[in-house]
């Protein structure tokens, strides 16, 4: 009798949990609310680009102690940097999910914009040559090229192609300071390689040799002969090496450095800081505020978030994790605080406006390096970095008194020399 009682029992809530289910809001996932950030940022910019409308209706902002640059540079520095963010997963085939039909809009726009970039007709042709921060940017369009090259370089009709390369090759006028620069002409210059375009061997190579020699351990980078402790490391050092290597590995350009086994070596420098990062990564999805260009927000996690796009993750993290503390940082810099101005443009700050925050060469068009932490994006919504299980994360482990993995220092083990 009881049994019966049981089953009735049952049969009778069920209906109501089924309902229940049915009336209960959809929770957001993570990767919705990942692309929903990307397209928000995104869309202004390429929407008015597409259009010859951007330097017509972007709200600019510039740092109170900014220097006598052509002012126009705010707009290659937004398009560049934004795209070298978004290009991951602008690369990914259609489909008709409404992610999909948003990320095609904005590939759409992209592609417009890129014509627009260069064409002197065009109100939205970028000021290519009037400043040496035109390496920079010009470095961030080629960095986008690299990494959606059959999407977003091959698809451009072949004058704008040899639009940009001719705008390329007349960069070589600039001569870069002694730091983390030597790789934006090191990205171009590969990039040009890869695209079979005469390209600057000098200028590869010896960007090369002194990244090597500017390594000082345990994942880190000095920018230039003196070490800083910034995320320059973050910003330029890792991405861009990695990108340049695979770039002239990709050109099959035979020179006195051997760079697959360059880039082995530096793929591991890569995961050492990578698990940097993730340490830094505090319960509350809070990150050290270190050094200069803090108001490049979340491009401080760029290594991070490139090991996940290119699945190579270090064995100590987990997608779970990784996917889980990045969320949070997300959430913790976008949620509430005020990073846009009335127009929909990054406004200056790390988190929220905060003008003070910005350096003599910010503007808010640098402001779109944030977007380099998108770059999972570019894996499709089945992999496992966005469908495995979420996990505490490493300072979420120590400080709740779970078990977490020690860290200790990683010796190069990768040893190379020149081929002749």
């Amino acid at each position: 009798m009881k049994k019966q009682l049981l089953i009735l029992l049952l049969a009778a809530l069920l209906p109501c949990g089924i309902s229940a289910k049915k009336k209960a809001k959809v929770q957001q996932t993570d990767r919705e609310y990942w692309t929903a950030l990307a397209y928000h940022m995104a869309r202004p910019v390429l929407e008015n680009m597409a259009k010859g409308e951007l330097q017509k209706n972007m709200l600019t902002e510039f740092s109170p102690s900014f220097d006598n640059r052509n002012r126009k540079v705010v707009y290659m520095e937004c398009f560049g940097r934004l795209m070298a963010g978004i290009a991951p997963w602008l690369s990914l085939p259609d489909d008709d999910t409404p992610e999909g039909r948003q990320r095609r809009q904005l590939r759409d726009w992209a592609l417009a914009s890129y014509r627009n970039a260069v064409d002197p007709s065009s109100p939205d042709y970028l000021c290519w040559g009037v400043s040496g921060q035109n390496l920079v940017d010009a470095a961030y369009i080629a960095e986008s090229f690299l990494r959606a090259y059959d999407s977003l370089w091959m698809p451009l009709d072949e004058t704008t192609k040899q639009r940009y390369i001719k705008e390329f090759t007349a960069l070589r006028k600039i001569d870069p300071p002694y730091t983390n620069w030597l790789l934006f002409s090191s990205t171009i210059e590969s990039f040009m390689a890869k695209a079979g375009a005469p390209y600057d061997e000098f200028r590869v190579n010896t960007a090369c040799r002194k990244v090597e020699e500017w390594y000082v351990g345990d994942g880190w980078y000095a920018d230039g002969p003196t070490f800083a402790f910034d995320y320059y490391s973050s910003y330029v050092f890792h991405a861009m090496y990695l990108e340049t290597l695979q770039a002239m590995t990709d050109a099959k350009a035979n020179t006195r450095i051997d760079y697959p086994k360059y880039w082995d070596r530096a793929l591991k420098r890569a995961q050492k800081y990578a698990i940097v990062l993730e340490r830094f990564i505090s319960p509350e999805g809070t990150f050290p505020v270190i050094g200069r260009s803090t108001p490049y927000r979340m491009a401080a996690m760029q290594p991070l978030a490139l090991m996940a796009w290119y699945e190579k993750l270090p064995k100590d993290l987990s997608n779970g994790q990784v996917r889980a503390a990045l969320t949070q940082v997300l959430h913790r810099m976008f949620d509430t605080q005020n990073n846009y101005n009335e127009k929909g443009y990054l406004t200056i700050g790390f988190c929220g406006h905060q003008p003070e925050t910005a350096d003599w060469y910010t503007n808010n068009g640098s402001l779109y390096m944030t977007s380099l932490a998108f770059m999972p994006l570019g894996l499709p919504a089945t992999a496992p970095f966005w469908t495995d299980a979420p996990q505490p994360w490493t300072q979420v482990k120590a400080w709740g008194g779970m078990p977490f993995p020690k860290d200790h220092h990683w010796s190069d083990d990768i040893k190379t020399k020149d081929k002749w």
